[in-house]
């Protein structure tokens, strides 16, 4: 399984080239609970701050602006710790 990879250089072209912008929105409001992808996940914050830490892995932090993948398979922990707002899909 791999790691979460995260990449904060997205650029306007590169948003719309993947049509970002179409995706469904999910927001949550501050928390912390337990999640496992049951799939491959992509997705674009669009506000809000998230520390997710794998079970066993090094916490990472997700900030507005950044293109996120998570593998499936990953149980970790979400601890919102500004409402978040990202666009996200299942490639």
């Amino acid at each position: 399984m791999s790691d979460i990879e995260i990449n904060k250089e997205m650029t306007p072209e590169r948003i719309r080239d993947l049509g970002i912008d179409s995706w469904p929105v999910w927001e949550k409001e501050v928390s912390v609970f337990p999640w496992t992808y049951d799939t491959d996940e992509v997705c674009y914050v669009l506000e809000g701050k998230v520390i997710v830490t794998p079970d066993g892995g090094t916490p990472v932090e997700i900030t507005k602006g950044d293109y996120v993948k998570f593998p499936k398979g990953m149980s970790c922990k979400w601890e919102v710790k500004e409402k978040i707002r990202k666009h996200y899909d299942f490639p």
